[in-house]
């Protein structure tokens, strides 16, 4: 499936090895204003870098929202798709993903008029959030327990140009920065058990145009869009078509007219049409040498992304247009690392792929141990867990127990050391029956962990600010 992280890295190399097409001498005429080589394979390394998040958010809505043959369709557009499940081996359109708060979508086209979401009363020890995320890749606002409480409530989603009052009984306005846009529900599963309870949640979820919540006549529907098909092969040679696509449904802003500017020096952009197949191989080969520069940065950035801490990376990479404040590198290291990631203040994510000796975890050769010693556990408001990924596609794995994750409500079911101490036992090959309650099964090959600490606590100890703060979570342990 698409997003997943060896398309990203293909993609890269796939320009250069393109089949070569014979230049076109009208257009060859028609670009002479265009930049020199190097010139352009700078812009392309800026354009991938700066158009990444908006390719991969194109290929999940397109998969999710557009093709209902993709396999991996939720629901169409303005329409809710509650996932009374948790995510397994067999998701595979989202990299990294989060197994411990069953989904609900609603992929947003705001052309025609805003979109109102109305959510229930939720018990506030059950926590629940509603993630706005646009076509940028911003996190532009949340409903939900730490954003707005646990109270029932109407709340309106607008399109970049919309003008117009806010109706009585709306508690708040959020405003998408692009034309498309995604809400992200996550309701916390207590036990596997629990699924009635957060289906009763996922029922109160409810959607619809701004025109039908006043009970008045629908304005006039959009334009049709003949959305282009995404995959991983035609993403690999026509990224910048995609990007070319995506960016008439973004109005340009303030901080993006440079790079923009600059794209359509090499034929990206409104009023453009970018054809790679077309291009004369000089261009491939520059286009192809920039993105190839651009995946090498966006994955340096991911590497060295907040502070390394007992072998882990602790760092707050995703937020809203001001969070990035024009830094497209951490825009696109936060969409490749997990796309539609949280704020830290929502949930901050401690990762890994090495021990605490720094070598890189590998299930095909060691069993290892995670130990949070006794009162020492991830500080958090609502719940905290650690998931296990193959380390090659950042996907969940198989596992003969169908565990795919340890989190706080399985506490009481778990063994502690006599001195109140939690370990946790991390390989690929079951640690016996007195252990298993403990276990995280692992891969035969490389390891990807990831931590998810739901609402932190912003008192000492916190893991906030993200690598600054007083709660540092410990080092994996290779078991002897």
């Amino acid at each position: 499936m698409l997003t997943k992280r060896d398309l990203l890295r293909s993609a890269a190399l796939a320009a250069i090895t393109a089949t070569a097409a014979k230049p076109f001498p009208a257009f060859a005429q028609a670009t002479t204003d265009r930049p020199g080589f190097f010139k352009a394979k700078d812009i392309a390394e800026a354009g991938f870098i700066f158009g990444l998040p908006i390719v991969m958010n194109y290929a999940v809505m397109y998969e999710y929202a557009v093709d209902r043959n993709s396999g991996q369709f939720k629901a169409p557009f303005n329409a809710i798709k509650n996932e009374p499940n948790v995510f397994t081996y067999k998701d595979t359109a989202v990299i990294t993903p989060n197994s411990d708060t069953p989904y609900s979508f609603v992929w947003m086209d705001l052309r025609a008029e805003p979109i109102v979401l109305s959510v229930p009363a939720v018990d506030p020890k059950r926590y629940y959030s509603v993630m706005l995320c646009d076509g940028n890749t911003y996190n532009y606002g949340y409903i939900g327990s730490r954003a707005t409480g646990s109270e029932a409530g109407d709340y309106m989603v607008v399109g970049p140009d919309w003008k117009g009052a806010t109706p009585p009984g709306i508690k708040k306005v959020f405003r998408s920065s692009t034309q498309f846009s995604v809400a992200g529900y996550r309701t916390q599963l207590f036990s596997p058990d629990d699924l009635d309870g957060v289906k009763k949640v996922q029922a109160g979820y409810k959607v619809q145009p701004l025109s039908a919540y006043l009970k008045q006549p629908a304005p006039p529907p959009a334009p049709a869009v003949d959305f282009p098909k995404i995959d991983k092969e035609l993403v690999k040679t026509n990224f910048f078509d995609y990007l070319d696509f995506a960016l008439q449904f973004a109005p340009a802003q303030e901080n993006e007219k440079d790079t923009r500017a600059q794209l359509a020096r090499i034929g990206v952009g409104p009023g453009k049409s970018m054809n790679f197949k077309d291009l004369p191989l000089e261009q491939k080969v520059e286009i192809g040498l920039g993105m190839k520069e651009g995946d090498r940065k966006i994955d340096e950035a991911i590497a060295n992304a907040g502070k390394a801490i007992n072998g882990w990376r602790v760092s707050g990479l995703p937020g809203d247009s001001s969070h990035y404040n024009g830094d497209w590198l951490k825009r696109a290291a936060a969409a490749k690392a997990g796309i539609y990631g949280n704020d830290p203040e929502e949930a901050t994510y401690p990762l890994t792929r090495i021990d605490g000796d720094g070598q890189t975890l590998d299930g095909s050769k060691h069993g290892y141990t995670l130990t949070f010693p006794a009162g020492q556990l991830p500080p958090v408001n609502a719940f905290w867990s650690l998931t296990m990924y193959d380390g090659k596609t950042q996907l969940l794995i198989e596992n003969p127990i169908n565990r795919y994750l340890i989190n706080s409500p399985m506490l009481p079911d778990m063994k502690r050391g006599a001195d109140g101490s939690l370990t946790l036992y991390i390989q690929n090959k079951s640690p016996g029956a007195d252990k298993e309650s403990n276990w995280l099964p692992a891969p035969n090959g490389d390891i990807y962990l990831v931590m998810r600490l739901y609402w932190p606590k912003t008192q000492a100890p916190s893991i906030l600010p993200p690598g600054e703060g007083s709660w540092k979570p410990p080092a994996i342990a290779r078991a002897s």
